[in-house]
């Protein structure tokens, strides 16, 4: 499962109104996790609307995120959130794999 708190839900649901996404029924979080960083890997997010066969799919706080089964295995139990503080704004991951 990948979580999502009420601040990220909220960010997101901003950032598909900015992106103009009516449908967001029909759009979805993509969550993947790629080559690059300090660690050797980053995550990405994107929106999108084409599910791939091995991806895997999962709805937490009324977001619906999607992974490919790659990136799931270093996302597990991880939860998505979203900060506007003073040390920086943005989103990450509190990850318990990392």
């Amino acid at each position: 499962m990948i979580y999502v708190s009420d601040k990220a839900r909220e960010k997101v649901s901003k950032l598909m109104l900015d992106a103009s996404i009516v449908d967001t029924e029909a759009y979805f979080l993509r969550v993947s996790v790629v080559g690059g960083g300090c660690s050797g890997l980053s995550y990405k997010l994107d929106f999108d609307n084409e599910s791939k066969p091995m991806d895997q799919v999962f709805e937490d706080n009324g977001v619906k995120v999607v992974t490919d089964l790659k990136s799931f295995l270093y996302l597990v139990n991880t939860t998505l959130d979203f900060s506007d503080g003073l040390n920086g704004k943005g989103f990450y991951f509190s990850n318990p794999n990392a």
